[in-house]
């Protein structure tokens, strides 16, 4: 899989901006500032209609306009596609696909797969449990792209129990609340299965391959871990979250306690886990209403990561931290890779300011690996970050207007 032009109009800082994009590895060279990231992450939204930087669109947009398009010709083997994502902040964004008419943006999801390493990455690590959950939810969105709108089913349903919940602490309960959230339950644990078990069976087909990229990555003998820890598994049981724990949403990245990797989760159907979900948020009825916010669901989960038993937050030194992170990146490639094992079917392959950061050897290891991508697209502030290996095609971005291609040797 591969782009062979990407066109940006009033994305970012760009006012319009055409690059020419090859098979194999592609290097854009620049000074921290001019917008090398902004074009990795147009790349990245228009695979996964979201933003690694930030959560809403409007930043997408360059100042004093009201909209934003990146077009692509996207290629799957023998296959062609012309992509069109016009991002229009406050409103619903719109999509094309072979310059037909408008369609919903969630019509592209699937056309093509990227997967996206940048340095906001180590939040995977670092950061709240929101940003480990988003990683194999949008791993499972480009795989299955109806699950986008399953997705999005979720986050109205609970946003609109947790409005009844607040209601319901300001009024007083009354049967009538009773039945409402009864109604509510159901369609929670019906969106909510189905966005768990997606969840869980991308877990589970990444972790042996987060384990050897690791390896891979930085030559160590421990071994990577990756264990899920869910708001529906009772007191007890590997990977539990106490009942009475669950009035805030714990960061369970820490704990480092020797339970097995697999969850007795992963093995329930989707059918099971909604009949279990249901029951928690049953027997979790005295609790929400005095706190007010639902407390049971996939919205509540957490994953660990360990190397062995040894958490890797807190712990781990920053190359093993930066490896941990790439790790996961380069298990979601392969997830990718082994859900469509055909020719042209491999997804891109970003590195947004990677090689800054990694040693000589990790570096190494890391142009090796990435070098199997049909296409690579690579950013860097510095020349010499880079490996001479993927230097093949690289273009210099001088200033949002100014985007040339140059030669291996060139110096800035």
């Amino acid at each position: 899989m591969r782009l062979s032009q990407l066109t940006l109009t009033d994305f970012r800082s760009y006012a319009h901006a055409e690059l020419q994009l090859h098979p194999g590895p592609n290097v854009l060279l620049g000074f921290n500032g001019v917008g090398k990231t902004n074009i990795a992450e147009a790349i990245g939204y228009l695979s996964t209609l979201s933003s690694h930087r930030v959560t809403q669109d409007a930043p997408l947009v360059r100042h004093g306009e009201k909209q934003a398009f990146i077009r692509a010709d996207a290629h799957r083997g023998s296959r062609q596609a012309k992509l069109e994502v016009e991002i229009n902040p406050g409103r619903s964004n719109r999509a094309r696909i072979n310059r037909g008419n408008p369609v919903r943006a969630t019509d592209v999801l699937g056309i093509l797969r990227t997967v996206l390493f940048a340095p906001e990455d180590l939040e995977l690590i670092k950061g709240p449990p929101t940003f480990r959950r988003r990683l194999f939810d949008d791993l499972a969105v480009q795989l299955r792209p109806a699950l986008g709108r399953v997705r999005l089913d979720y986050e109205k349903v609970l946003r609109q129990r947790n409005a009844l919940l607040k209601s319901i602490r300001h009024e007083g309960f009354s049967s009538t609340h009773e039945s409402t959230l009864a109604v509510w339950d159901h369609q929670l644990s019906e969106t909510g299965s189905h966005l768990l078990k997606a969840r869980l069976e991308m877990l589970t087909a990444m972790r042996p391959h987060v384990a050897t990229a690791y390896e891979q990555l930085s030559g160590s003998v421990r071994t990577a871990r990756v264990q899920y820890f869910s708001s529906l598994e009772p007191e007890g049981d590997p990977g539990s979250v106490a009942p009475a724990a669950l009035g805030q949403e714990h960061d369970l990245s820490e704990v480092g306690t020797e339970l097995p990797d697999a969850s007795a989760l992963e093995l329930l159907s989707r059918a099971e886990l909604g009949a279990l979900m249901l029951q928690r948020l049953q027997a979790s009825r005295r609790a929400e209403r005095d706190r007010a916010i639902t407390l049971v669901g996939p919205h509540r989960d957490d994953i660990a990561f360990s190397l062995d038993e040894v958490p890797v937050k807190g712990f781990a030194s920053h190359g093993e931290t930066w490896s941990f992170a790439l790790a996961l990146r380069l298990g979601a490639y392969r997830v990718m890779v082994d859900d469509d094992p055909a020719e042209g079917a491999q997804p891109v392959l970003i590195l947004d300011d990677v090689f800054a950061e990694l040693d000589a050897r990790r570096r190494r290891r890391l142009a090796e690996l990435a070098a199997e991508a049909e296409q690579l697209i690579v950013t860097a502030a510095v020349d010499d970050d880079v490996p001479e290996s993927l230097m093949g095609h690289a273009l210099r971005v001088e200033s949002v207007d100014q985007i040339s291609q140059v030669s291996v040797h060139e110096q800035p």
